[in-house]
C-alpha cells in the first residue's frame, strides 16, 4: 500500500521543484531581459532587472548586421541532417548488439561511450587536415559527418537500452513468418521503440543544434549555423551585451520552442521501460 503524501510535503515539493527550475533557467532568463535593455543600462552597476528602458533596437540591429535566415537554416540542416544519419548507422548497429549479444558487447559499448570523454581538441588538428585535404571545410556535409561521428556513442547507446525492452520474441515470431532482416528493423523494431527513436533524435538535435566547438573551428561562413551568428557579435572593440544577447537569444529560441511542444514525448522517451 502506498504511503500518503501530506500536503505539507507535497508544498515543500513543489517550491523545491521551482527553486531549482528558476535556478538553472535564471541565465536563459537574464539573457531574454538583457536583450531588450539599451547597451548602456546592459552593463550598468548594480544590474537592472525590470526597470529599464524596454527596445526592440538590438534585433533590429542584429538583423542589419547579419543575415540570420542563412545562419539559421544552415543550423537546421546540420542539425536534422546529423541526426538523421547518425540514425541510419545507429539503429542496425543498436540491434545486433542487443539481439545478437557477445561476449564482448558491454566492452563495446563502453569503448564508444569512452570516446565521449576526449576532449574535442585532442583531434582538432588531425579532423581538421582531413577535411581540408578533401575539401570539406566551411560545408555543411563536413559539419554533418563530424557531428554523427561526435554524437554516434549516444545514439547507439541510447537505441541499445531501448531495444533491450523488447521482447526478443517478437522479432523471432517476426522471422519464422518470413521477415527478413531488413523488414524486421523497418516493419517490427523500429515502431515498437518509436518513443525511444523519438527522445534519441530530440535530444541528438538539441546537442548538434548547440554545439560550438567543431562550428567554430570547421566554417567560416557558407556553412557557418547559429553558433557563428552568437560569436560574430564579439568583436576586438569589445562585447556589446545587450546585442549578444540578442543574438543569443535569436539562436536559442527556435530549439527552446521545439523542447517546449516536445516535452512530453521527450519524457516519454527517456522513460521508456523504466516502468514494467
Amino acid at each position: 500500500m502506498a504511503r500518503a503524501v501530506t500536503t505539507r510535503r507535497k508544498i515543500i515539493n513543489t517550491v523545491a521543484a521551482w527553486s531549482v527550475a528558476l535556478i538553472l533557467f535564471f541565465p536563459i532568463l537574464w539573457t531574454i531581459l538583457t536583450s531588450f535593455k539599451p547597451e548602456a543600462q546592459a552593463v550598468s552597476s548594480p544590474p537592472v532587472f525590470l526597470a529599464f528602458d524596454w527596445t526592440l533596437q538590438n534585433y533590429i540591429d542584429v538583423n542589419e548586421q547579419r543575415n540570420y535566415l542563412k545562419f539559421f537554416w544552415n543550423s537546421v540542416i546540420i542539425a536534422v541532417g546529423s541526426t538523421l544519419l547518425g540514425l541510419v548507422i545507429a539503429i542496425p548497429a543498436a540491434w545486433s548488439m542487443a539481439f545478437v549479444p557477445g561476449k564482448r558487447t558491454k566492452d563495446l559499448l563502453m569503448w564508444m561511450l569512452s570516446t565521449k570523454m576526449m576532449p574535442a581538441v585532442g583531434v582538432l588538428v588531425p579532423i581538421y587536415l582531413i577535411f581540408k585535404s578533401l575539401g570539406l571545410l566551411d560545408t555543411r556535409v563536413g559539419l554533418v559527418v563530424v557531428l554523427t561521428l561526435m554524437n554516434l556513442p549516444i545514439i547507439v547507446w541510447m537505441l541499445y537500452t531501448y531495444f533491450k525492452e523488447i521482447p526478443g520474441e517478437i522479432l523471432e515470431a517476426a522471422r519464422m513468418d518470413g521477415a527478413n532482416l531488413r523488414a524486421e528493423i523497418l516493419y517490427v523494431l523500429t515502431p515498437m521503440a518509436v518513443p525511444g527513436i523519438a527522445s534519441t533524435v530530440l535530444l541528438n538535435i538539441i546537442l548538434a543544434w548547440n554545439e560550438s566547438f567543431w562550428t567554430l573551428n570547421l566554417t567560416v561562413t557558407d556553412a557557418a549555423p547559429l553558433t557563428k551568428f552568437i560569436s560574430s557579435f564579439s568583436s576586438p572593440q569589445g562585447l556589446f551585451y545587450a546585442k549578444l544577447s540578442a543574438a543569443s537569444t535569436m539562436a536559442i529560441a527556435p530549439i527552446l520552442i521545439m523542447g517546449w511542444f516536445s516535452q512530453k514525448q521527450l519524457v516519454r522517451g527517456l522513460t521508456f521501460g523504466a516502468v514494467k
